[in-house]
């Protein structure tokens, strides 16, 4: 079966994540792709298929005779979708030979335009596959599980000598929790690789470091026809807040490596108003300091206001995982042979972002991430081609094989 054919049939699957419901998983809909993923794995005939009390799905192949002296080598992907777009009834189109142009989408008057986005013009000539516009895809991250799966599948049937295979899908990735209760001792990997939205053939081993900030403003809410000098407005304060950060140091304004100051929701009334914002950087240094900003911003403001009240709760996320990867640069250097193997040119960019495996090179497993194929993550406009996912599994199975041979 191709990477492409499961991938239609995991779509289909309900899994988005939320950040409210303070459970884990965090929507049930995990729980029924889990089951359905660890059944698979056994079917094909990996060892240890389970799903633990936290949806954490693994399985394992141990190493093929005569290469137990090889690493052992995980993949990992993770099964929610993004809570930015809905991901409730999904249904996958097809375009076959699709010709590098706009791609109209069937529902809610959606065009993906090959004006906003040139990559459009690489896929031209694949099999395109795109949600109907009223969904997100879901190929952040199901490409990736398609894929690993994919790749075990062809490792048993072509019987391609390996080390170790250890496989995990995770909860959660999307809201920042895929890590919270992963077990890295019980996986049994030495290191291991994400596989979690970009390119065929990008490999990503820098990401941001990055915090939440939760704001929390009490105002002194009156009848505004008798409130001078003793109503304050709470929403008014937020705008203050706001408008005190740097204004270009938004997502819209920057790139590369630059940071940012991103306000993700706010919510409120004069009486009481709330503000969420991610904080981003990959330098620690100004990671630190952008921090150290919004403390400084929250509290002024607040002094400004003595009867009102600016709380601020910070909360680191991740750390760039660049810092922990620099003393096994052998898993991107393999990686980029495997995706010259493939056929495909390796490209390096850091990540505006996070994947699982930036906590989990701080949690002892070295873990850079590999694109999918997948583009346009987290919206309507998300799309692959069945043939960069080929290609995908292609890289993954070079991995496999360039590590068998090695005793890092």
């Amino acid at each position: 079966m191709r990477a492409y054919e499961r991938f239609l049939k995991y779509v289909r699957f309900s899994t988005q994540s939320s950040e409210r419901t303070g459970t884990t998983p965090s929507t049930e809909g995990q729980w029924v792709l889990a089951g359905a993923l660890a059944e698979e794995l056994r079917q094909l005939g990996l060892e240890r298929p389970s799903v633990d009390g936290n949806c954490v799905v693994t399985a394992w192949l141990p190493a093929s005779p005569g290469y137990e002296a090889a690493p052992a080598i995980g993949f990992l992907a993770h099964m929610d979708t993004a809570t930015a777009f809905s991901g409730e009834g999904v249904e996958p189109i097809l375009h076959p030979g699709y010709d590098g142009g706009d791609v109209i989408l069937p529902k809610a008057g959606r065009v993906i335009r090959a004006e906003e986005f040139p990559f459009l013009k690489s896929l031209a000539g694949k099999t395109l596959i795109t949600a109907d516009g009223s969904t997100l895809l879901g190929a952040d991250d199901k490409a990736g599980i398609a894929e690993i799966m994919t790749m075990c599948e062809r490792l048993l049937a072509e019987r391609i000598p390996h080390g170790r295979i250890c496989v995990a899908f995770t909860p959660d990735e999307e809201i920042g929790e895929g890590p919270d209760h992963f077990d890295v001792a019980a996986f049994g990997a030495r290191y291991a690789y994400t596989v979690d939205g970009g390119a065929a053939g990008s490999i990503e081993y820098e990401n941001f470091n990055a915090a939440s900030a939760d704001i929390t403003i009490t105002g002194v809410s009156v009848h505004p026809g008798s409130a001078k000098g003793i109503m304050e407005n709470a929403l008014l304060i937020a705008q203050q807040i706001n408008g005190a950060l740097p204004p270009e140091e938004i997502p819209a304004r920057t790139c590369g490596y630059e940071g940012f100051f991103h306000l993700d929701g706010m919510e409120g009334v004069p009486a009481q108003a709330r503000m969420f914002y991610i904080i981003r950087d990959h330098d620690r240094e100004k990671f630190a300091a952008r921090k150290a900003l919004m403390e400084r911003v929250c509290a002024q403001v607040g002094a400004a206001h003595p009867t009102a009240k600016v709380e601020l709760k910070l909360r680191d996320s991740y750390y760039n995982m660049k810092e922990q990867l620099a003393g096994c640069m052998h898993l991107v250097d393999i990686a980029e042979k495997a995706a010259v193997q493939a056929g495909v040119e390796p490209t390096t960019e850091p990540i505006r972002g996070g994947t699982d495996g930036a906590r989990l090179s701080y949690m002892g497993l070295p873990c850079p991430n590999l694109g999918t194929g997948g583009f346009n993550a987290h919206g309507p406009m998300e799309c692959v081609a069945a043939e960069d996912m080929d290609t995908v599994t292609e890289i993954l199975l070079n991995i496999v094989r360039l590590y068998s041979g090695m005793s890092v």
